[in-house]
C-alpha cells in the first residue's frame, strides 16, 4: 500500500489534470445536462480489499456515479435556495484541499487571518458594523445555531447564571419569539435544549405576508416582561422572501429588553443592490446575524458565517479549555467561537470570489437573479394552468396549479418538471396550498435560461 501511496504521490500532477479534465467537461456541460439525476442507483458494491490506485479511483467515479449527480450547480436548478459555484471559487476550493489547513487556531499558518480579513469583509458587505465579529460554519443551520447558543448564553446572564457551566435545565424555560422562522431554528432549539415547543409563533401582516405584525410581537414581549426572550427576525422568508422590519423589530429594545437574532441567510444579499437595500435596514442592530454564503455568494458547499455582537459570550459557550490547546485571550482562535474543533478553510473560496468580482460583480448576481424572478413570475402568470401564490418580492416565485392544486397533483407536477432534464423546482405549502417554489441564486442563470423553464412548466401544467 505505502508503494501504490508513493505512486500516487509521484503521479500526483498527472492524477489531477485527468480530475481537471473531468471537472471541466463536468463544468462547460451543465447547462445542457439534465438538471435532476436520471435513471436508476447503482447497486452497491463490497468494500474493496486491495486499493485501484488514484488513477482507478477516478475512473470508477466518473463510470459508476458521475452521470447520476444531479446539476444543481447549473442554471436551472432553482430547488431550495441552491447557488453555483463561481469559476474563482471552485479554485479557491480546490486550493483549500490542496493546502488542507487545521483553522483551529494558528497552528503555524497564517490561513486564520485569511478567514479573519474574509469575515470583515463580509461585514462590510452586508453594511455590519464593526461591533460585530464572526467565524465561518458550515451553513444557515449552523449559523443560527451558534447564534441561539449566544442568545440562551445572554439569557443566563440576564438571571445570573452561567449556561455554558450549569446547562440548559438551570435556565428555565427561554421562550423564542418569531413569525415564520425556518425550520433550522426549531432544530436548532432541539440541539440546545431549549426544546422545539418553546418556539412562540407570533402573528403575521394581513394580506398574504409571512412578515411578523411588529404589534403583536410587542405585546408578546409584554407578556414576558421580566423574563428573557430571544426573538427572532426573519430577513428574507422561504417561500415569498418577506422581510420583517428589522428597524421597528430593534426600537421594541428601548422597552423591552430580549436578543435580537436575525436569520438573513439569503435576505442579507438585499444590501448588495440600491433597489433593496431597504429591506435589511437595521440588520446591524441584531445581537446575531446569520448569512448562508453557498446560496447567493455562489461558493461551494459548504459555508455560512455567523455575526455577533457579544464575542466574550460566545467564548462563554464555545470555548475549548485544554492546555495544548491555550486560553482565548483577546482576540480568540476559531476553535474558541464555533462548535467545531477542526475546520477546513472555508474562508478561501468566498475570499477568491470576493477577490475576483468584488462588490460590484456579486451585486449584478444579485439583481440579475432577481430580474430573472420577475420574468417568471410575470411569464407564470399568464400560463392558464397555473398561478402565483405570491408577489414576488425578490427571488423566489412561489405558485401553483391554477385547478384542484391537491397535494398529489402539484408532486406530479414536480415530478414532471425533474423527468424533463430541463429545470428542478421544490415543494411548499403556503396559506395552506400545496405549491412549488423556484429560487434564483445561480451566477449562471441566463434569461434564456429562464425561458425554458416557462417552457417546462407550459408543458407540464398544460
Amino acid at each position: 500500500m505505502h508503494r501504490m501511496l508513493a505512486g500516487d504521490l509521484s503521479r500526483l500532477p498527472e492524477l489531477l489534470q485527468a480530475a481537471r479534465d473531468l471537472a471541466a467537461r463536468e463544468v462547460t456541460g451543465l447547462t445542457e445536462r439534465p438538471v435532476a439525476a436520471p435513471g436508476p442507483v447503482p447497486g452497491r458494491e463490497p468494500l474493496p480489499e486491495g486499493g485501484a490506485g488514484g488513477d482507478g479511483a477516478l475512473a470508477r467515479f466518473a463510470e459508476r456515479w458521475a452521470p447520476g449527480f444531479s446539476g444543481s450547480a447549473g442554471p436551472r436548478y432553482l430547488g431550495f435556495v441552491t447557488g453555483g459555484a463561481t469559476p474563482a471559487a471552485v479554485t479557491g476550493d480546490w486550493l483549500t484541499s490542496a493546502f488542507d489547513q487545521n483553522l483551529s487556531g494558528a497552528g503555524g499558518s497564517w490561513a486564520q487571518e485569511l478567514e479573519r480579513e474574509t469575515v470583515a469583509w463580509l461585514r462590510e458587505l452586508f453594511g455590519l458594523g464593526e461591533a460585530h465579529s464572526g467565524a465561518f460554519v458550515t451553513g444557515a443551520t449552523m449559523s443560527n445555531t451558534a447564534g441561539l447558543a449566544i442568545g440562551r448564553q445572554w439569557a443566563g446572564e440576564r438571571l445570573g447564571v452561567d449556561v455554558s457551566r450549569a446547562g440548559a435545565a438551570a435556565l428555565g424555560p427561554l421562550d423564542v419569539l418569531s413569525g415564520s422562522p425556518h425550520s433550522s431554528i426549531t432544530k436548532a432549539m432541539s440541539v440546545l435544549g431549549l426544546g422545539r415547543d418553546s418556539l412562540r409563533k407570533v402573528p403575521l401582516l394581513p394580506g398574504n405576508r409571512e412578515a411578523v405584525d411588529v404589534t403583536a410581537l410587542e405585546a408578546a414581549l409584554a407578556e414576558r416582561a421580566g423574563r428573557p426572550v430571544i426573538v427572532v427576525a426573519n430577513a428574507g422568508t422561504v417561500d415569498t422572501v418577506d422581510f420583517d422590519d428589522l428597524r421597528a423589530i430593534a426600537a421594541l429594545r428601548q422597552r423591552y429588553d430580549f436578543w435580537l437574532h436575525v436569520d438573513a441567510a439569503f435576505g442579507a444579499f438585499a444590501a448588495l443592490s440600491p433597489e433593496h437595500a431597504a429591506l435589511v435596514d437595521g440588520l446591524d442592530a441584531a445581537d446575531s446575524v446569520c448569512v448562508d454564503l453557498h446560496k447567493w455568494l455562489n461558493v461551494p458547499y459548504d459555508a455560512a458565517v455567523q455575526f455577533t455582537r457579544r464575542r466574550d459570550l460566545q467564548v462563554a459557550v464555545f470555548h475549548n479549555a485544554s492546555p495544548y490547546l491555550g486560553s482565548p485571550g483577546d482576540d480568540p482562535e476559531f476553535l474558541h467561537l464555533t462548535p467545531e474543533n477542526s475546520r477546513r478553510l472555508r474562508a478561501l473560496p468566498a475570499w477568491f470570489s470576493l477577490v475576483a468580482y468584488g462588490r460590484s460583480g456579486h451585486r449584478e448576481i444579485v439583481e440579475r437573479n432577481v430580474a430573472l424572478a420577475r420574468r417568471l413570475g410575470a411569464g407564470i402568470d399568464e400560463l392558464p394552468g397555473l398561478r402565483l401564490l405570491a408577489p414576488v418580492r425578490l427571488n423566489v416565485v412561489c405558485f401553483t396549479l391554477a385547478a384542484d392544486p391537491s397535494r398529489e397533483r402539484v408532486a406530479a407536477l414536480a415530478r414532471a418538471v425533474a423527468a424533463s432534464g430541463e429545470a428542478y423546482v421544490t415543494p411548499t405549502v403556503y396559506g395552506g396550498v400545496p405549491g412549488l417554489r423556484a429560487a434564483f441564486s445561480n451566477w449562471r442563470t441566463t434569461e434564456a435560461d429562464t425561458e425554458r423553464v416557462l417552457r417546462v412548466l407550459a408543458a407540464a401544467s398544460g
